[in-house]
């Protein structure tokens, strides 16, 4: 694994020294995964300076955008968080996630023309007929290697039809905004909440403050005890019906919430109700 920097992002010249090394042991490197909105930060790997390093020793850039590549659609906040990402040799995308579309529906792009064709192609004729009314480059059951599959791109099709550009785009500034409102109504709360990062995307990590803790300065002792209210509190949250927030560590902080606005549904007034619904329920831990 690359190291990444405190907000999750892999750190280019970690990658090339990691390179030089393996190079010199003797090994082959060749593929380099960067991460276009992470699972747990919605962090964004920096896709130029990570396909520079790629180009200069050969090697294959793939970005896994599955969760943060519906933000492409957005012209207000693609960049600098998705700059770069034509350079890539292939790149993963799930309309599922951020986008709204209905599950199961996941994209992955190549650049090079016929490349999966040539990989997987068993020349099936008896299943792959050459002669129909369509152009048979449209079939994919001799490109990739689960064969028969369903027809999962239909539904964001569908979806585009009835939203266009205009319309994805209008999502995905909106549920920004919601996560930027979040962020705003946190720093207005400091004695009960604590941001940990600004975010990047509509992941909002933050800690939750009990009123025992509030006046107590913040250091890592402190960060272990709100680590260890989150599964409290979360199972309250469960208990009572009224929420549902996810939370987990990473290697640097132990257990905290991770809030995500991914649903056209939500309102500041929802994001409102969270927020004092965890005050309500957790004011005594």
């Amino acid at each position: 694994m690359v190291p990444s920097d405190e907000n999750g992002r892999m750190i280019p010249t970690e990658l090339e020294r990691l390179i030089m090394e393996r190079k010199t042991r003797g090994h082959i490197p060749f593929f380099v995964c960067c991460t276009s909105g992470t699972t747990v930060l919605g962090a964004f790997d920096p896709i130029n300076a990570i396909a520079d390093i790629c180009k200069k020793y050969g090697m294959w850039l793939h970005v896994d955008a599955a969760w943060g590549g519906g933000l492409l659609l957005s012209r207000k906040y693609r960049h600098p968080r998705l700059t770069g990402i034509e350079r890539a040799d292939s790149v993963t995308w799930n309309p599922h996630k951020l986008m709204g579309a209905l599950l199961q529906c996941s994209t992955i792009h190549f650049k090079e023309d016929g490349l999966l064709m040539s990989c997987n192609q068993m020349s099936a004729d008896y299943l792959f007929m050459q002669d129909k009314l369509y152009d048979i480059r449209y079939d994919t059951g001799d490109k990739v290697i689960q064969c028969g599959r369903h027809n999962d791109i239909f539904k964001l099709w569908l979806q585009w039809r009835g939203k266009g550009d205009d319309g994805f785009e209008k999502h995905m500034d909106r549920l920004m905004e919601l996560s930027e409102y979040m962020v705003k109504r946190i720093k207005e709360q400091p004695d009960k909440f604590y941001l940990i990062m600004e975010p990047e995307m509509v992941n909002v990590s933050f800690w939750y403050i009990p009123k025992r803790l509030r006046n107590v300065p913040h250091s890592a002792q402190r960060e272990q005890e709100l680590g260890k209210m989150c599964p409290v509190l979360k199972a309250r949250m469960m208990q009572e019906g009224t929420l549902m927030v996810g939370y987990q560590p990473d290697d640097r902080r132990p257990n905290f919430f991770r809030n995500i606005i991914s649903s056209a549904a939500v309102t500041q007034e929802d994001v409102d109700f969270l927020l004092n619904e965890m005050d309500r329920l957790g004011n005594d831990l």
